[in-house]
């Protein structure tokens, strides 16, 4: 037997035709992924519980806060809901993972970049750098809360005509903090002050003047008492 018959018997070759089951690179990938997120959102998922809405009877629960978490109620979006939350639970978790408000994004989870921005009593914070207990009974609002009866915030359609984002992961942000800046009285009316009240939120996208025109041509609107 020479070198080459020899090798056509020793050596097998892969075929993935038959073999369907072996795993292709897209399908690893999106499982890998898939099984980070779950691992990731774990504790967070088993942290805080949806305990109902005072507005809404039929949601309420009896059954008192499991060991080691605390009942809070958050008037988010004008409604009343109460979670069981763990002590140390982050607002933006329970804002996500207890009350499916996922326009809300999580982005450096270090108070950096404005992903996360809401309004708690009318002034703009970072969700991801405050504790949940901590909000007991305050007035929340979030990106989901901006529309009024179907029709978009005066904001949201300012964004959407000058074309103030790009992968839309910040805007959410973006707009919360603008709606804040908006009502803010000791806060300038130039383009300048606004991008400095503005600096806290970062677009990675570079949207920057696309922002600061959107958040101008709402100011009449905003402070005209319409939003």
């Amino acid at each position: 037997m020479d070198d080459r018959e020899r090798l056509k018997t020793e050596v097998s070759y892969f075929d993935p035709q038959r073999h369907p089951a072996s795993p292709s690179r897209r399908r690893f990938l999106k499982t890998a992924g898939a099984s980070g997120l779950a691992v990731a959102a774990a504790p967070a998922l088993s942290s805080v519980s949806y305990a109902g809405s005072p507005d809404d009877p039929d949601t309420q629960t009896d059954a008192p806060p499991a060991e080691g978490k605390q009942r809070i109620t958050l008037v988010v979006n004008g409604q009343r809901h109460q979670l069981d939350v763990t002590p140390n639970v982050i607002l933006l978790d329970a804002l996500r993972h207890g009350l499916q408000l996922t326009g809300t994004k999580k982005g450096c989870d270090h108070g950096q970049c404005g992903a996360c921005t809401i309004l708690v009593n009318g002034t703009s914070i970072n969700s991801c750098l405050s504790l949940a207990v901590t909000h007991d009974g305050d007035e929340i609002t979030t990106v989901e809360g901006l529309e009024k009866d179907g029709q978009q915030h005066p904001l949201q359609q300012a964004f959407l005509e000058h074309d103030a984002y790009q992968c839309g992961y910040c805007t959410a942000g973006q707009m919360m903090n603008a709606l804040a800046v908006l009502q803010d009285d000791d806060i300038g009316t130039s383009d300048a002050d606004v991008r400095e009240a503005m600096s806290g939120n970062i677009c990675r996208c570079g949207a920057y003047k696309n922002i600061v025109a959107a958040i101008q041509s709402a100011r009449s609107a905003v402070k005209g008492g319409k939003a």
